[in-house]
């Protein structure tokens, strides 16, 4: 049996909420985001498992600071100390947009000590772990530099080389799944994006145009067990009916508001023997993000509405945000003091937001003046106004007589 941590997205860096901590001088985010991570390889360490899989995006950018790279760096050496191997596959945001630059986690792999394999081109680590030996195919971002794009395709559009991207990888994948031994466990990691997957709030802004994309069916062939993958951001199983199962283990910790119902963690998989595997979500100590809603009524006090949805959430350590629905005729007298008293527990309070509908604009006329007389433009515009309905004749006639009368005047003149 062996049994191995699967996660991804570490994603340290996101300092988006918070403030700078005054024990550390470290942003609160980042150190959720580091308090996550070491929660991960706490079960590690205490479950020992044979090895220990990150399937990309340690960095929220390709140059992290040197405090990001020390608490990173201090969490993977727990992991050596402990004699756990580590697998680590490079993300889209651990890549460098310049080509001949070094990735952020290259410093891993040129460490002076064993257990460490960094991935950044397609290939396959033979691992032989205290439980037995296991093949891990590895296909880390896929992009130009990483791949050998062939010289038809050097000058085709972004879109085309996309396309190409995808049969390129997906290739690599069927055919080092050839040459695998059958008979020993295997585990197809990636940084990948599948078609079926479901993105986070963070993530919506992403194209999938602009991403190789792949099916679920090109991932989970034999003689792979398990596929762990990452980039996206929500924990899913995209072959819950079939064998293997295709994980995106999910980020560690939330990125922003749209991923704050989700559930955050990492996953410990056990292969019991080959075609035998089961994986367990694990949920780590993530901050919550609370979304508080209110639509104000006008019999009530404003205020006291919206104390009153606080009181009915646990804000307590949570990244806080109001909204609250003004109506169109209601003038906004909410006192912003006693709501930030009230939300004094929170981490953080990231706005109290007013949002109020826009009054739609009636269209007044649909006449075209160049294709209407005067007297049908008059009684066009006097229909659209109830309040002189009664008196459109009348106007039209007298605003006729005033028309004449200028015009009069200036042949005279």
């Amino acid at each position: 049996m062996i049994q191995f941590i699967h996660t991804a997205d570490i994603h340290f860096g996101m300092e988006n909420y918070g403030k700078i901590d005054h024990k550390t001088g470290i942003h609160t985010r980042l150190l959720d985001f580091s308090r996550s991570f070491n929660f991960c390889v706490d079960t590690a360490i205490e479950r020992q498992v044979d090895f220990f899989l990150f399937s990309g995006d340690a960095y929220k950018t390709a140059h992290p600071s040197p405090t990001q790279q020390k608490l990173l760096l201090h969490a993977f050496l727990r992991l050596h100390h402990a004699k756990i191997p580590t697998i680590i596959v490079v993300g889209n945001h651990d890549n460098p947009l310049s080509f001949g630059k070094a990735h952020s986690l290259d410093i891993f792999g040129n460490l002076p000590l064993d257990g460490f394999h960094v991935i950044a081109k397609p290939m396959v680590v033979n691992l032989v772990t205290k439980s037995g030996p296991i093949n891990v195919l590895c296909i880390p971002w896929p992009t130009r530099n990483s791949l050998s794009i062939d010289n038809r395709y050097v000058y085709k559009s972004a879109a085309e080389i996309t396309t190409y991207i995808s049969r390129a990888v997906t290739a690599i994948i069927q055919e080092e799944a050839r040459h695998l031994d059958p008979t020993v466990p295997a585990v197809l990691a990636g940084h990948l994006t599948v078609s079926s997957g479901i993105f986070s709030g963070s993530e919506k802004r992403a194209i999938y145009g602009t991403d190789p994309l792949f099916l679920p069916s090109q991932l989970a062939i034999p003689p792979f067990d398990y596929v762990a993958l990452g980039h996206l951001h929500r924990y899913q199983n995209l072959n819950p009916n079939g064998y293997p199962a295709v994980v995106y283990s999910g980020s560690i910790d939330r990125i922003d508001f749209g991923e704050r119902k989700e559930d955050k963690g990492f996953c410990v998989v056990t292969i019991e023997k080959k075609g035998v595997t089961s994986h367990e979500f694990i949920q780590t100590p993530a901050r919550p993000f609370i979304q508080i809603e209110v639509t104000l009524h006008p019999e009530q006090n404003q205020t006291e509405q919206i104390l009153h949805a606080i009181k009915k959430q646990s804000i307590k350590d949570a990244v806080v945000k109001i909204v609250y629905h003004v109506p169109e005729s209601m003038r906004d007298c909410v006192d912003l003091k006693k709501i930030q008293y009230a939300c004094e527990s929170a981490m953080h309070v990231v706005g109290i937001i007013p949002i109020r509908k826009s009054p739609v604009r009636e269209r007044r006329i649909g006449a075209v003046k160049t294709t209407m007389d005067l007297s049908a433009l008059l009684s066009t515009y006097f229909d659209t106004k109830p309040d002189l309905k009664k008196r459109k004749e009348e106007l039209i006639q007298k605003t006729l007589l005033l028309a004449q009368e200028e015009n009069d005047q200036e042949q005279e003149e």
